[in-house]
């Protein structure tokens, strides 16, 4: 019987632990214009996004790629315009909410962009068919920029891998089973 509580107890610990906001972290990224990493697919985050932070350094621009044209975007998969939700980036994905960065307008090298962006409407991430894409949201021929740092989404966690859930269960019954 305490084996089945401790087995409970820590999966209740996981999911509290999960309940976190999530980072993307990259070190010496490298997009071009309106290029995008999948950051988090599709049904991989649970909550609701409210908002996010951004804390990267730009360590090498071409053809006028600022701080501040890192972007998250939230949109389906395949990438198109017309998402749900762009914040970051100078040309404009036709999203249905957007937002800017507070600063972070300069193509200097070494130029940072920190500070958070709180949403007008959350987006219910449960279940969701969208995906959360990170990249340059600056899409003019010829342009790139290579940030190292990290975005906090704010609101969402994880959804545990279904593996990680089931290795929590056998732990439980091995327990179990050394007791009995």
């Amino acid at each position: 019987m305490k084996s089945v509580v401790l087995g409970a107890s820590l999966t209740a610990i996981v999911a509290s632990a999960a309940t976190a906001d999530v980072t993307f972290s990259f070190a010496n990224q490298t997009w071009t214009g309106f290029n995008f990493t999948e950051a988090f697919a599709a049904g991989s985050l649970s909550g609701t996004l409210t908002g996010a932070s951004i804390n990267v350094t730009l360590n090498a621009s071409v053809n006028y790629t600022y701080a501040d044209d890192l972007s998250i975007y939230v949109a389906g998969s395949p990438l198109a315009a017309g998402g749900a939700l762009q914040c970051g980036g100078y040309s404009n994905l036709q999203a249905a909410q957007r937002y800017f960065w507070p600063n972070g307008g300069s193509s200097a090298p070494g130029t940072t962009s920190i500070g958070t962006v709180n949403f007008a409407t959350g987006l219910d991430m449960t279940g969701s068919s969208n995906s959360v894409w990170v990249g340059n949201g600056y899409g003019a021929a010829g342009t790139s920029g290579t940030f190292t740092g990290s975005i906090t989404l704010h609101g969402v966690s994880a959804v545990p891998a279904p593996g990680a859930i089931a290795l929590l269960g056998l732990a439980g019954l091995t327990s179990r089973r050394r007791r009995a």
